[in-house]
């Protein structure tokens, strides 16, 4: 269970627009990603509000992460990241792009240190698409991420953020 959530956390990360370089923030109402890795694929729905994107974002440059590149480069943009998660080191690239309208694609690679029971680096490919299905539904506020089974995920600090 824990490994899911991870995954889509990440996944939802993924799709979160930086700042660093001004980036569009995805439309508020409801975005389904696909997250596609060696791993399989995982799906999840989320509550998309004015502001969310940067809130989620604030979490990783305001603490886990000491690094968020963000350059503008042809129809998309390059995000470098380095972060560390307690005793993992992630080091990410990853291209991002879309309308933020009612897509948003970002392809990435990511090499892990320091994770238990490897003996070394493991690098981590992940595509994830993101698409714009609707309205958020009744209950759900921004931030909230809905799993297939229908469990709900609240990610801190994203929920009544302001743009």
């Amino acid at each position: 269970m824990r490994a899911v959530a991870i995954a889509v956390a990440a996944s939802v990360l993924a799709t979160i627009p930086a700042f660093a370089e001004e980036l569009p923030q995805r439309k508020p109402g409801l975005w389904e990603t696909r997250s596609t890795s060696a791993e399989g694929e995982t799906v999840a729905k989320q509550c998309v509000g004015p502001g969310t994107d940067r809130a989620m974002l604030g979490g990783m440059t305001g603490g886990a992460c000491s690094k968020v590149e963000v350059k503008k480069a042809g129809a998309g943009y390059t995000v470098a990241t380095e972060c560390m998660v307690g005793q993992i080191k992630a080091v990410g690239n990853s291209v991002v792009t879309g309308d933020f309208q009612a897509t948003v694609r970002t392809e990435g690679t990511t090499k892990l240190t320091g994770m238990p029971g490897q003996p070394g680096p493991v690098e981590r490919r992940l595509v994830v698409e993101a698409k714009r299905v609707g309205e958020c539904g009744p209950g759900e506020k921004p931030g909230d991420v809905i799993l297939p089974d229908g469990r709900v995920i609240s990610m801190p600090g994203a929920g009544g953020a302001k743009p």
